[in-house]
Parts: structure tokens; C-alpha cells; sequence
């Protein structure tokens, strides 16, 4: 209780501090719907050379695999790509002609999405400068053939228009323009996967993670391998080099095995080596510095099976991540008091950790678009077997809210209802954020079990939104616990409430100025909070639960009950995870389709118009520093941190030292 107490009073004075003014710039550039930030890596300077060998060497590592989410994302990409490089460094014509001005915020575009559809509402975007101006650079830079073979494929709105196509009405899998499969419909990728599934393992491997699905000229299907000596093996024999280098100077033996083990399963593409690589990574809690190197995460794929490849590098922040190891110290205690059914919870959680992190490097598709928390290992049998590890991204929570601060306006000045409503989200916003962050990683995904009948892609398509909803509703719940102020996470009843106020506000109504007019809503977070925020205003409608109001002809949503909305979170809950713990695709299906595709226009148009009166961008991301080895005689003696402030500049040198493909 003491360590509790006190450590609630230093998570508010770390939130005070954030409003600071340190004299670093965050906020670099804006283009589109985005806005580029830089982080400060803070502890840099405490690792010893050792471990800042490391870092650098699992940085390497994470670079190297940029190429590879690029074709993932649409096999055009990667020319497309390319061509824009060529443009953008040998262009020498005027630069400063509006044309080309739209012609440079479309490469950013590009850049920041790791291809030619947007990296959150999935569609794709076209150039604003037009087709012959477009031409017309691409000539000047000697692209004229490159640029005829893939024109159409950049400016016609009918070709590959949606990443992963979300159309129940056509074939998801033909219709989505994702590099995972060629030559085959939805349901063949699911005959051939039957046909690959025992039902009876307990220890399923992933099927279907590391590989294209393929059907070729003798209509035979096969799975093209990502491995060294196969499908991606230049970019994976570099990243294997790098992990080499750095096993050499990891921390500990367990670290060296666990890289070997990834090593291995890179130069075979055998997932049961994943599987190996996992539970050694997930056990290892000892080291300070720490990775995620791999095909890891299946939202792009419109089947929810195969995964992007990212990178990411970081090394913990102790005295932060008090709050994230009580949370992780007491898991036991949130499962056994979950409302969901007994039958659903598991008896014993095991190997759950949580810390929060600084980062050192984003890649893949943790950039420059990065989450702030993450949960990993993401087979089921893993996490019940061996558990999980929880992080929450410290330095870049906290680059968020300092370039919010560089903004003149803010979003919570428009659509909070009243003053009272702004001060009280000011006082507890950030810890709350915080907090729900903690609780989703480390608890939600975390939490619950299947049924032993039960196959982990039993809800197909629908799998990425349930689970998110899930963690969101586990730490939505758990918000308002005593047992958050009886630990110190939280310090007084009240604070939560600011986190269900704005998750509903959220959910319900402004993240929809994330998504043009008139489109779905199609990305699996945004899918997740409109299911949460759209329910329990249903359900909460008899007794005002969640109320909207108009006023001078704008929209708010103001929660009047919030114990009752816990109530509604709760019971919520409890159905999510009966739907993931039976495999009941259609009440799945069901649930996603009613309340989380479709926008009301009405709402989405005036989101819209007041969100672009403030002149800020719903979209962020970040480039990185860099790790720049200092030698002295010929020896390396330390290795520095060098902070860019030149986005397009990191895109095109990453482009020409880390280009593999």
C-alpha cells in the first residue's frame, strides 16, 4: 500500500511534467491528414557501450526489414516507391510550382503509409497534382517506361482501391490489394488451411503467418515461404546478419538462444521455430534492453491470418514501469473478478509482465505510424501456456502530447461539453490514457482462454476487431475499480471517469474525422471503439446513460451514468468473450457488421467541417534518430544519438541504405 500510494503521486507529477517545455521541437511536418513528430530517447546516455552495441545492432536489424512490409502492403508498392525516390533526388525542374508541391505531399503520403493506400482507413489515395504533370516529372528523371506501366495503378480509383477490402458482397480475399495471395479466392485459402489444421493440437502452430498463398499455372495452391532462399530472402539474410552481430553482445545467455532460434526460423520459415523464439523471448524478463523482430500482427489481412513484418527496439524505463508491474503483479485478481463466465477465465495466469519502454527505432509497420502499446506473444496457446509481456511506449506518449502542445487549438476545447468537463479531462486525461493503455496490454489480451474445441481463427475476418474490443472493454471495466485506488494506479474514485468520457466521445462521434465521407469504417481499432461506444449507447437509451446533446447546432456526447456505463462495459465483455472463447463467428458477425461499419453521415459530415476549422492533422507518426557509432583509434568507444529534423530526408536515406528487395 505504501509503495502504491506513492507511486500514484509520483504518475501525477510525471503528468504535470509533460506540459513542460523542454526545448526540443517535436512536431516536424504536416501534410494530408498527417502530422510527423520526433522522439527524445530518454536513458540513452545510463546503458553501458554493451548494451548500446545491442541496440544498434537490433536497429540495423529492424531497418533491414523495411522493404518487406512495403511489398506485404501491395506488390506495387515497392516500384512505386522507387520511382518517387528517383524523382524526388533528380528532379530538375521548379520546385517551388504548386504542381510540384502536390506532386512531393503525395511521395509523403506514400512514405508515411508505407504504400499507396492509407495506412489507417486502408483506401487509396491519389495524387492531387495531375496525371500529366506526374508523367511529365517522371520523364524529366528518365522513369517514362516505369511510369506508363504503373500510371494506372496510382490514378485510376477503380484499380486495387482498398487495401484489405472489407465488401462482404464481393471475394475479400481477390478484391483486397494485400501481397498475401495470388491467384485465389477467399474460399480456397480457407479449404486449403482446413485441410493444414488439426483440430486435436493443443499446440497449434500459426498457419499461414510467414507466407503468400499461391495458385499456380497447374491450379495446384501452395504457400510461397518468407525465408532466407525464398520469398523476401535478401531483406531476411540482412536482418539475420544484424541479429548475428547482436547476439554477440546481447545481455545474457537467454537472450542469445532466443535469437539463435529466430535466426533459425528466418533461414527455414518452420513457425514451430517461431513458436520456440516466443516462449524464450516471453520468458525473458531480466534484460533491459528488449525487440520485436518479425511477421508478428495479421490486421492487413483481410482473412486475419497472415502478418505484416515489424521492428521495434527498446530498452525499459524502471522507474516508470512501477505501475505497469503492479498492475501485472495483481493479474490474477483481475481474471479471477472479471465478469465474464467461469468457463471463459483462466485458473491460472501465468507469466504475465508488463514495463513501460522507451524506444529506440521504429520499422516495419511500426513506422512511422507507431502503437503505444503493445502485447505480445499473439498465439493463444502461448499466452496460456507461458503468458505474455506488456509494454507501454513512454517516450512516444509523451511526443504526442508536446507536439499537441505546439498546436495553437485542440480537439478537447470543441467537443467537450462545458469547462468543467475540459479541467476535469486536463487533471486525469493523461494517466487515464495511460492507465487504459496499461490495462488493455497487459490484462485484456492477456485475459480469458479459448474452449478446448475451439480454433484460434474460428472468427475469420472478424477476429482483429473482437479482439480488440475485447482488451478495450477488459481495461474499460477495470477503470473504475476500487482495486486501481486500493493499488495506488489511480488516485481517487473520480479519475476514471474522465477515460469513459472520453473513450464514448471518442468511439462514438470525433475518430470518425479520421475517415473521408461517405467510406465504412473499416480499420479494426476504429471498428473496436465504434462497436464499445455505439452499444452501450443503444443499451444505456431507456435510462440516458450516454446522452446527446446540441447546442449552437454542434453535437456532444455526455456520459451521465458512468457506473451504469461500467455496468454496460461489463456485461459487454462478457459476451466478446464468449464469442472468441466458443468461436461463435456468426454472433461475431453480427455485433461488427450492426455497430461498427456504417457512419452516420450526419454525424461524420459535421465531425468533418468542425474538426478541419482547427487546422489539426488526426494522424501521426514519427522518424527516427540515429545511432551513430563514435570511434576513437580505430575502435568504437561509444555510440550517440542523433535527433533528424528532416523527414523526407530519413525516407530517401532509408530508401538508398536499406533497400533490399
Amino acid at each position: 500500500m505504501i509503495l502504491g500510494a506513492g507511486l500514484a503521486a509520483t504518475m501525477m507529477s510525471c503528468s504535470d511534467k509533460t506540459a513542460e517545455n523542454d526545448g526540443f521541437k517535436y512536431l516536424l511536418d504536416e501534410f494530408a491528414d498527417v502530422k510527423v513528430m520526433r522522439y527524445q530517447v530518454p536513458g540513452w546516455d545510463a546503458l553501458s557501450l554493451q548494451q548500446k552495441e545491442y541496440v544498434y545492432h537490433l536497429a540495423e536489424a529492424a531497418k533491414y526489414g523495411r522493404d518487406i512490409i512495403w511489398m506485404q502492403n501491395c506488390r506495387y508498392n515497392l516500384d512505386i516507391r522507387k520511382m518517387l525516390e528517383n524523382a524526388l533526388v533528380n528532379y530538375a525542374g521548379d520546385k517551388t510550382a504548386a504542381d510540384y508541391a502536390k506532386f512531393e505531399a503525395y511521395a509523403k503520403r506514400v512514405f508515411f503509409s508505407n504504400g499507396i493506400h492509407h495506412h489507417y482507413a486502408e483506401d487509396k489515395f491519389i495524387p492531387e497534382c495531375s496525371q500529366e504533370y506526374f508523367q511529365s516529372v517522371m520523364n524529366s528523371v528518365g522513369q517514362e517506361q516505369k511510369c506508363a506501366e504503373l500510371i494506372s495503378i496510382i490514378y485510376d480509383p477503380a484499380v486495387l482501391p482498398q487495401r484489405k477490402s472489407t465488401d462482404k458482397s464481393g471475394d475479400i480475399v481477390a478484391e483486397s490489394a494485400v501481397n498475401f495471395y495470388e491467384g485465389v479466392t477467399k474460399a480456397e485459402v480457407e479449404k486449403f488451411y482446413a485441410g493444414l489444421v488439426d483440430p486435436s493440437d493443443k499446440t497449434p502452430v500459426s498457419y499461414g503467418l510467414n507466407s503468400r498463398v499461391v495458385k499456380g499455372k497447374d491450379g495446384v495452391i501452395y504457400e510461397d515461404v518468407y525465408k532466407v532462399g525464398g520469398l523476401y530472402g535478401p531483406a531476411l539474410e540482412k536482418i539475420c546478419a544484424e541479429l548475428e552481430k547482436a547476439a554477440a553482445v546481447a545481455e545474457n545467455e537467454t537472450q542469445k538462444e532466443y535469437i539463435a532460434d529466430l535466426i533459425a526460423y528466418y533461414q527455414s520459415g518452420d513457425l514451430k521455430l517461431w513458436d520456440e523464439y516466443n516462449i524464450k523471448w516471453v520468458n525473458d524478463t531480466l534484460g533491459t534492453v528488449d525487440f520485436v523482430n518479425g511477421f508478428v500482427e495479421d490486421y492487413n489481412d483481410p482473412l486475419g491470418r497472415k502478418a505484416t513484418w515489424e521492428g521495434l527496439v527498446n530498452f525499459k524505463d524502471s522507474e516508470a514501469s512501477l505501475r505497469a508491474e503492479l498492475i501485472s503483479d495483481n493479474a490474477q485478481w483481475f481474471e479471477d473478478n472479471s465478469p465474464v463466465d467461469s468457463r471463459f477465465k483462466k485458473k491460472e495466469v501465468k507469466g504475465v509482465t508488463a514495463k513501460v519502454i522507451n524506444v529506440a527505432v521504429l520499422a516495419g509497420d511500426c513506422y512511422p505510424a507507431a502503437p503505444i502499446g503493445i502485447n505480445l506473444p499473439n498465439a493463444d496457446w502461448i499466452r496460456r501456456e507461458h503468458g505474455s509481456k506488456s509494454v507501454t511506449i513512454a517516450n512516444l506518449t509523451s511526443a504526442y502530447s508536446k507536439a499537441a502542445q505546439e498546436s495553437p487549438k485542440n480537439l478537447l476545447g470543441e467537443f467537450a461539453w462545458s469547462e468543467e468537463d475540459i479541467a476535469f479531462e486536463k487533471k486525469y486525461g493523461d494517466l487515464t490514457n495511460d492507465i487504459h493503455t496499461d490495462l488493455h496490454e497487459c490484462l485484456g489480451h492477456g485475459s480469458g482462454q479459448l474452449l478446448p474445441e475451439t480454433s484460434p481463427n474460428a472468427l475469420g475476418e472478424y477476429s482483429s476487431t473482437l479482439e480488440e474490443a475485447r482488451a478495450d472493454l477488459f481495461g474499460l471495466y477495470y477503470m473504475a475499480d476500487p482495486k486501481l485506488v486500493e493499488l495506488g494506479i489511480l488516485p481517487d474514485m473520480d479519475a476514471y471517469k474522465a477515460q469513459y468520457s472520453s473513450y464514448i466521445r471518442n468511439g462514438i462521434f470525433t475518430q470518425f474525422n479520421r475517415i473521408e465521407f461517405g467510406k465504412k469504417n473499416t480499420e479494426a481499432h476504429m471498428q473496436n471503439r465504434k462497436l464499445i461506444a455505439d452499444w452501450c449507447y443503444e443499451k444505456g437509451l431507456a435510462d440516458n446513460v450516454i446522452e446527446k446533446k446540441i447546442r449552437d447546432v454542434k453535437t456532444y456526447f455526455i456520459v451521465n451514468d458512468h457506473e451504469a456505463l461500467r455496468d454496460l462495459f461489463g456485461e459487454l465483455l462478457a459476451e466478446v468473450q464468449r464469442i472468441k472463447s466458443e468461436g461463435d463467428f456468426e454472433a461475431g458477425k453480427a455485433l461488427v457488421e450492426k455497430y461498427a461499419v456504417n457512419i452516420d453521415p450526419a454525424l461524420h459530415r459535421e465531425v468533418l467541417d468542425r474538426y478541419a476549422s482547427l487546422g489539426l492533422k488526426p494522424y501521426g507518426g514519427f522518424i527516427n534518430p540515429d545511432i551513430v557509432p563514435v570511434e576513437k583509434n580505430g575502435k568504437v568507444v561509444d555510440y550517440r544519438l542523433v535527433y533528424n529534423d528532416n523527414y523526407l530526408e530519413q525516407m530517401l536515406e532509408y530508401g538508398k541504405n536499406y533497400s533490399t528487395l
